[in-house]
């Protein structure tokens, strides 16, 4: 992988990061010579082997254990990362999740609260969190969706409302944050296999996969490149505000 010189010995929190694509950040991110912090929630024995792999080559990651779902865990991880690493330079809001599919006529307010306490809360507490450690500047990554353009597939609505939010809330933060030298963006990844889509309808994968114009179901490594671009000042200091769109070209921008 191409060295990206600025991302040595950067601190990173990535949240959710103990599989898909917050697994192969981690691994990235590990790989440029960054300081991490990485959040888990109900898969400790994965999280605990990606730092034992990370460590092989490298200092080993702090773990962090936080549901995202429940307010106030977001602040508490933030705060727990920011004290391991001796401050934060780069939050990766990768922590999110559909909950389950349901026809918009059968969801109630748990469900509800679930995906929007998951998706959308936990960005804004963990962004105000991270806002006192970020000393010299600081760059918010936020995760997105396809679903925040489209509005998602079916059983998705309170997920694909969830997301657009996301994607809003990075506008919004761009411009409020500007002045403090904090560059906010979101990537917005398509369909990925990743243990999200592991309860997808295998017609509604082939269906995916068909209606990228690249003609696949995208990976997690796919995502990184992104997420390197961006929180790079040296390749991307002059961006904020955006969202970059990762989905074989299944919504073009």
């Amino acid at each position: 992988m191409t060295r990206i010189d600025d991302l040595r010995d950067k601190r990173v929190l990535i949240t959710g990061a103990s599989s898909g694509i917050g697994a192969a950040l981690a691994r990235a991110f590990a790989g440029q010579g960054a300081k991490l912090a990485l959040h888990y929630n109900s898969h400790e024995d994965s999280a605990r082997a990606l730092a034992r792999e990370i460590a092989g080559s490298g200092p080993e990651p702090a773990l962090i254990r936080g549901d995202l779902s429940k307010r106030g865990e977001a602040k508490r991880v933030v705060q727990d990362a920011a004290a391991k690493l001796g401050g934060l330079d780069i939050l990766i809001n990768n922590a999110g999740g559909l909950g389950e599919r349901r026809p918009i006529a059968d969801v109630d307010d748990a469900l509800f609260d679930f995906v929007y306490d998951l998706n959308v809360r936990s960005v804004i507490s963990a962004t105000q969190a991270a806002l006192p450690h970020f000393r010299d500047g600081g760059n918010i990554i936020n995760v997105g969706s396809i679903a925040g353009i489209d509005g998602g597939g079916a059983g998705a609505s309170v997920y694909s409302t969830a997301k657009a939010a996301v994607h809003n809330i990075t506008r919004h933060l761009a411009r409020d944050l500007a002045k403090r030298n904090i560059r906010v963006n979101t990537v917005a990844p398509g369909a990925i296999a990743t243990p999200f889509h592991e309860r997808t309808p295998p017609e509604r994968l082939e269906a995916m996969k068909n209606a990228a114009p690249l003609g696949r179901i995208g990976e997690a490594q796919d995502c990184v490149g992104a997420f390197l671009f961006l929180a790079s000042n040296e390749l991307s200091g002059y961006i904020t505000g955006t969202i970059i769109h990762v989905n074989g070209g299944m919504y073009m921008s």
